[in-house]
């Protein structure tokens, strides 16, 4: 199996446990798209994608609505994307993608979590050589077209890996040929369930249950923090298998 799905297997046994949580972080990432490209899903496919996966999480329609809405609000604070890069405890790298309304209070926060664990904040830019970039789409099989047919169709749009996920496919390909795979997609007919944007670690560190603990603790300062959005690492999931 490929990396990035054996990544994704992993990432989704620690999913964000409190659903409200992802509600907010869902919302946040459709205000977002909404300021940046209208509220009409129609012509604004980032928007269509988050719906998708406002849908897949069971995320109610009218939470959903108020997010649009406030997105077209202009009383209501830019949210910006600001993504923080540092090294927790062991050597562990970690990448947190924030969307923050106040830069000030998020920059402080995210530098105190590393400082309380030992480990530091670093410069933008500092780690992106440790982690792959990704975008992966779940989607489910069309009637007619097998895993092989659709794999060499998708080649000429950047996937680079296709796997059967219990009764759905799960493509991911490199983050730049996400807006391309998704325009297929659905000028195919095919059904979009849900997609991210996932950042794989070129290589893992192994570290013991006492040192896996502390990085735990520390990521869980990050998730529980109101301004982040996703955090990524390069600590091997116990649950991942070696290839």
């Amino acid at each position: 199996m490929g990396r990035a799905f054996e990544y994704r297997k992993a990432r989704k046994m620690k999913r964000w446990g409190n659903m409200s949580r992802t509600f907010t972080k869902i919302g946040k990432e459709i205000t977002i798209a909404v300021k940046a490209g209208g509220p009409d899903p129609t012509m604004n496919p980032r928007l269509r994608a988050l719906m998708q996966n406002a849908k897949a999480e069971n995320m109610p329609k009218d939470t959903v609505e108020r997010a649009i809405k406030k997105g077209t609000d202009k009383d209501t604070s830019d949210y910006k994307e600001i993504i923080y890069e540092g090294y927790g405890p062991y050597g562990i790298a970690i990448v947190v993608e924030t969307a923050t309304d106040n830069n000030t209070r998020t920059v402080a926060n995210v530098r105190s979590y590393f400082n309380k664990f030992g480990g530091s904040l670093g410069t933008t830019g500092s780690l992106t050589f440790l982690f792959e970039h990704k975008c992966t789409f779940r989607i489910a099989p069309k009637e007619g077209v097998d895993l092989e047919e659709l794999e060499l169709e998708l080649i000429d749009y950047g996937v680079d890996e296709i796997e059967q996920d219990e009764e759905d496919i799960v493509l991911s390909a490199p983050f730049e040929y996400n807006s391309g795979i998704q325009k297929y997609l659905e000028d195919n007919g095919y059904e979009i369930k849900s997609s991210e944007f996932v950042r794989i670690p070129n290589d893992v560190k192994e570290l013991n249950a006492e040192q896996r603990a502390q990085i735990e603790k520390l990521l869980e300062k990050f998730e529980d923090d109101e301004d982040v959005q996703n955090v990524f690492h390069n600590m091997k999931e116990e649950d991942s298998d070696e290839e």
